[in-house]
């Protein structure tokens, strides 16, 4: 088979067939969109100033001004679209299905175990989050899932159940505007495995390079075959910041629908870097955990023994819908998207800035941008990842922006699933959302000695805990000195 005709066989695996019925979508997609729209054409920016010190500007901020241009007429202003949560979907070390891993997650369920993809026995490190027993039938067809990256697998069955999730049937499908539906899911790693493999190949010949290698290694080819099979022609594209990833997607996602160029938007986040390569390349950052004889404690953030985070794998994502448009279509509405921020640490490749400067200016950007009280805040699904200073770097920037919250409560996805890398953020928003939506926090698990710089009041304890949360904040941050934060509070019509 030519390298065009595998092409076109790709295309036709990822395009249902006209008699196919999985309960998700059809061919033809025709409806009505919104009227809002967003232009930037009044805005010129000045030419840039020669000369200046630059060595003596590095690691500073750099201001570009913007000058509006005089325009005849003043615009209206415009009532901001609110943004409503109607669909998550999950692929995760506890479960494939959102309630399955919250409930999992309440009871305080530790996804870790040995790594069984490979054989890792003269591996430092031999524990891992593994996704086992997921089952794709009726998600995605035989033919590509036998083809494809599993981060991409991942992202598309997460991604098809989140629209199962949201109650976007065949028939609500064929009242969807294709136009004004986009899809921005992310990835760190990308297709880790299919480069993998293409390298083995090559040490035998060039002609043994699967002609899939390069676009099945991209980190865009998930949201982009996912849009092809729903036909969804709005924005779709992915970002990749490294474990900020999710958090950068659900982010812009939402300003795209705020903007008035997208009505429904699926994004999230998805990983699989459980291999030789990927578990190597992070011990060589001496970032993972080596607590090999009793896994399910390797992951335990703020406790004094922690030694590194513990890798994870799976994927995580959500349907952000203009609120009028999930109204009148009937959707149920699991909470409100209000908002978040990004920051740069502008520090160091893969420490945090020791006093966690970004991170909090990345808080506070995200309160005033949603416009939300500090006082409001009373849950968050830290970024926490098990490590010794990014624990307390976190940990003292929410303390500084929320101390005198008595009610403020902080847990950590990652102490049972371990650090699913890009597609973390993704799958703490879910969680973040089911504690919405179930008025319970899950546990801390593993914090058995806390670390002396930390106020167990404010962390949530080895049991679940009844909470009425007002607003919840997700954070995630990145390698680079990403930084990201995004809001989310219980509908209110």
């Amino acid at each position: 088979m030519t390298s065009l005709s595998m092409a076109s066989s790709l295309v036709a695996a990822c395009m249902p067939s006209s008699g196919e019925k999985d309960g998700l979508v059809k061919d033809g997609l025709a409806c009505r969109g919104g009227e809002s729209g967003f232009s930037v054409s009044g805005w010129r920016m000045n030419p840039r100033r020669r000369g200046g010190n630059r060595a003596g500007n590095a690691g500073k901020a750099m201001a570009v001004a913007l000058e509006p241009e005089k325009v005849a007429t003043k615009k209206p202003v415009m009532k901001q679209r609110r943004v409503v949560v109607t669909g998550t979907g999950v692929v995760t070390p506890l479960g494939h299905e959102p309630d399955i891993f919250y409930n999992n997650l309440l009871d305080g369920v530790s996804g870790i175990s040995e790594i069984e993809t490979f054989d890792c026995k003269d591996f430092p490190t031999r524990i891992a989050g593994e996704v086992k027993s997921l089952s794709t039938d009726g998600w995605v067809a035989p033919r590509l899932a036998n083809r494809i990256d599993k981060f991409m697998l991942y992202l598309l069955t997460a991604g098809k159940k989140a629209l199962a999730d949201g109650g976007i049937t065949d028939e609500v499908m064929d009242c969807l505007d294709k136009t004004r539906c986009g899809v921005l899911i992310g990835s760190a790693m990308g297709g880790l495995k299919v480069f993998s493999d293409a390298l083995e190949a090559l040490k035998v010949s060039c002609k043994k390079i699967n002609p899939f290698s390069v676009p099945f290694t991209t980190t865009n080819m998930g949201s982009a075959i996912l849009a092809l099979y729903l036909g969804w022609m709005g924005p779709n594209y992915s970002i990749s910041t490294a474990c900020a990833t999710s958090n950068y997607c659900i982010l812009n996602a939402a300003n795209h629908i705020i903007r008035g160029e997208a009505d429904v938007m699926l994004c999230g986040g998805s990983d699989a870097a459980i291999l030789p390569i990927g578990v190597a390349g992070f011990m060589a950052c001496r970032a993972l955990s080596q607590r090999n004889g009793d896994p399910t404690k390797a992951s335990r953030p703020w406790d004094i023994t922690r030694d590194g985070f513990v890798m994870g794998e799976g994927a995580g994502v959500l349907i952000l819908e203009e609120l009028e448009h999930a109204k009148k279509r009937g959707a149920t509405i699991h909470a409100e998207f209000l908002g978040g921020s990004f920051t740069s640490d502008a520090y160091h490749l893969t420490e945090p800035h020791p006093e966690g400067t970004g991170i909090a200016l990345c808080i506070e950007k995200a309160l005033a941008q949603s416009r939300v009280p500090r006082e409001d805040v009373n849950y968050v699904n830290a970024h926490a990842t098990s490590t010794l200073a990014g624990d307390l770097r976190e940990y003292q920037a929410l303390i500084r922006c929320f101390g005198q919250n008595p009610e403020l409560k902080v847990n950590s996805t990652k102490s049972m699933i371990g650090h699913l890398l890009g597609a973390s953020g993704g799958v703490e928003a879910v969680a973040t959302i089911q504690a919405i939506k179930t008025g319970w926090i899950h546990p801390n698990i593993n914090l058995e000695n806390p670390d002396e710089a930390v106020d167990t009041k404010v962390l949530a304890g080895p049991k679940k805990e009844r909470l009425d949360i007002k607003v919840a904040l997700s954070n995630s941050f990145g390698f680079g000195g990403h930084n990201s934060c995004i809001l989310f509070a219980p509908y209110q019509p």
